[in-house]
């Protein structure tokens, strides 16, 4: 028996994904409409991926959107979800961090609260390096090659580390790079027992990988601790509000955090596959995301 056109789309879309069926069901069935896409930006820092991915499993498995995902620079970000290009982004640090961007799109963005509590953020040395302080830095600059290694130029650790360098007078300039790039300098440095200062935040894989300590700063230049937040753009709310409660609801703990941080490190990984996993083996917090959550059509 021959299935009727419609049927046999359900069947393909089922076997491909809404994704890899789409080409296919646009051709005819009127009937056969697409779930709604949401458009999730982040920036390429181990927690905001983590954090994206897991966001991303969730919205599709257990709420049926489809999902987008953009990885950009921390400035194009916010500026896109602000502008209404993207509609989410769940990787904010506030209320320092990132409070240049919340200021400046204070009535495009709206906060919908923290998923993740006790951050930290600052320069990061080896555990074998002297220095104790920010100023301590001065005494060896030289052996530190006169440079500090940073991440993307956008980042708000960025900012802060050159208001530290002013205000600590220090003989070192910062190297902007990406988290992928300070991370292999560090490694290196490491494995041969060099000296090396970098930009640092936890949560963050190699706090677990190897013994690092933040320098003190006793000028306050870095927040002592924050939290991340979601973000989303102006109407969101009110158009997805089961996607809306949901992020409201979502939050991990320290050690949840650095488990799906862990399993991502490796860049062969997927990250998608690492979240579809999480959540299918943790459905008692996914469950905890959802309290309160109303399904499209049950409205």
């Amino acid at each position: 028996m021959r299935l009727p056109k419609c049927h046999r789309r359900l069947l393909l879309e089922r076997a491909l994904g809404w994704a890899a069926a789409a080409p296919f069901l646009a051709l005819g069935c009127d009937r056969i409409a697409l779930p709604p896409e949401l458009k999730l930006a982040y920036v390429n820092w181990a927690d905001a991926t983590a954090l994206t991915h897991l966001v991303q499993a969730v919205l599709e498995t257990r709420l049926g959107y489809r999902v987008e995902l953009t990885m950009a620079d921390a400035a194009p970000v916010f500026t896109s979800v602000a502008d209404g290009g993207h509609d989410a982004f769940v990787d904010a640090w506030l209320p320092v961090t990132h409070a240049d961007y919340m200021r400046r799109f204070e009535d495009r963005l709206v906060d919908l609260g923290p998923n993740y509590q006790g951050t930290q953020i600052g320069l990061v040395v080896p555990d074998y390096v002297d220095a104790r302080t920010i100023a301590d830095l001065n005494r060896d600059s030289e052996r530190f090659d006169n440079q500090i290694v940073g991440i993307d130029s956008g980042a708000g650790i960025m900012s802060a580390t050159e208001k530290a360098i002013a205000a600590y007078d220090l003989n070192l300039d910062l190297l902007p790079s990406s988290e992928a790039a300070m991370a292999a300098s560090l490694k290196n440095a490491i494995e041969n027992r060099h000296m090396i200062v970098v930009t640092g935040w936890k949560p963050h894989w190699m706090f677990a990988r190897w013994d690092l300590r933040f320098l003190e700063d006793p000028r306050g230049i870095y927040a002592k601790t924050e939290n991340i937040h979601t973000v989303v753009r102006l109407g969101f709310v009110e158009d997805y509000p089961d996607a809306a409660k949901f992020l409201r609801n979502f939050r991990l703990s320290a050690e949840q955090l650095q488990q799906v941080m862990d399993q991502m490190r490796d860049p062969a990984t997927d990250p998608q596959q690492v979240a579809r996993r999480w959540v299918r083996q943790h459905p008692k917090i996914v469950d905890s995301w959802m309290a309160g959550v109303q399904p499209r059509g049950k409205r």
